[in-house]
């Protein structure tokens, strides 16, 4: 992002959507919580074929495809092109460099060739850039990230001692994870983390939503259950409370219950220290279930069989 000629926009942007799936996709959710209560504009977070309705051309479209060829998203670039938005991309590659060059459009290159999951880091650093570049994000980010570096290598051998224990604890169970509703990105990657690299089922959900549903499902839990509750010290006064009587509750039907707790000053920092301890507990279960935790042939062979078609 800092090395790259961002165009200046003279649009007068009045939403935000941010197009991107799986991998690629997550660093947008994640990105639109750290932004949007710092901003005066909605930010909408899309996953699918097709562009909200209200998108036109006063809408800033982001496009975040790791490998550029992301079957809904170009169908959403396409869209978006149409209604001639301001669109930005980042990606590493593929169909959506083509594009971005031929309609000359605002993009960022990422290195190419991991695992999208693997390069979560280079996704939010890159969307900050362009949110920036638009005037909606202040260059404060950039120290963020820097501190969340140093924290991140200084507690680094504790992280992956903790994270161990964790992962020990919740062999041979379904994961359920919970976090204040403004982490649900931080959630919702830790579940993609598990599911991709320790091959499991695991759920995520939030509070306080959860306390009006899901929490009545809890009748039915049991010890092949275990809980992982993603925290901040900062996390809203009554959400917390709700977590502590949340805990009381499920621990009626299941004492496997974790929590793991932020560290750092910053959103950004906390977000990105209980991403990286979350990766972690993914990369230990994939361990102790003997498998590899960078295979994905089923979404592979989705893919090709998608394309026949």
């Amino acid at each position: 992002g800092e090395n790259s000629s961002l165009n200046s926009c003279d649009k007068n942007i009045q939403n935000i959507v941010i197009s991107g799936l799986g991998g690629s996709g997550i660093g947008g959710k994640i990105v639109s919580q750290l932004i949007e209560n710092k901003i005066d504009i909605p930010v909408v977070v899309n996953s699918t074929y097709s562009l909200p309705n209200f998108v036109n051309e006063n809408s800033l479209v982001i496009i975040s495809s790791y490998s550029g060829n992301t079957e809904e998203t170009l169908f959403v670039m396409k869209e978006a092109i149409k209604a001639k938005a301001e669109i930005a991309c980042v990606t590493s590659g593929g169909e959506v460099l083509e594009l971005a060059k031929a309609n000359n459009l605002n993009h960022i290159i990422v290195p190419g060739g991991n695992p999208p999951r693997s390069m979560l880091t280079y996704s939010l650093v890159q969307l900050f850039y362009l949110l920036e570049n638009y005037g909606f994000a202040s260059n404060t980010f950039k120290n963020d990230f820097k501190n969340a570096i140093e924290l991140l290598n200084s507690d680094i051998e504790n992280i992956k001692y903790e994270s161990n224990k964790i992962a020990e604890q919740i062999e041979k169970t379904i994961p359920i994870i919970y976090t204040d509703s403004t982490y649900e990105g931080v959630g919702t990657r830790f579940k993609q983390q598990l599911n991709e690299n320790a091959k499991i089922l695991c759920f995520n959900h939030v509070i306080p939503e959860m306390n009006h549903n899901e929490l009545v499902g809890w009748a039915g839990g049991s010890e092949k259950y275990s809980v992982i509750f993603l925290r901040n010290k900062t996390d809203f006064s009554r959400n917390q409370v709700r977590m502590e009587e949340s805990k009381r509750i499920i621990s009626e039907y299941t004492k496997n219950i974790s929590e793991v707790f932020s560290k750092g000053e910053s959103e950004i920092e906390k977000t990105l220290y209980l991403i990286l301890f979350t990766d972690w507990i993914s990369v230990y279960l994939a361990d102790i279930y003997k498998v590899d935790s960078i295979e994905v042939n089923v979404i592979t062979g989705l893919k090709n069989e998608l394309s026949k078609l």
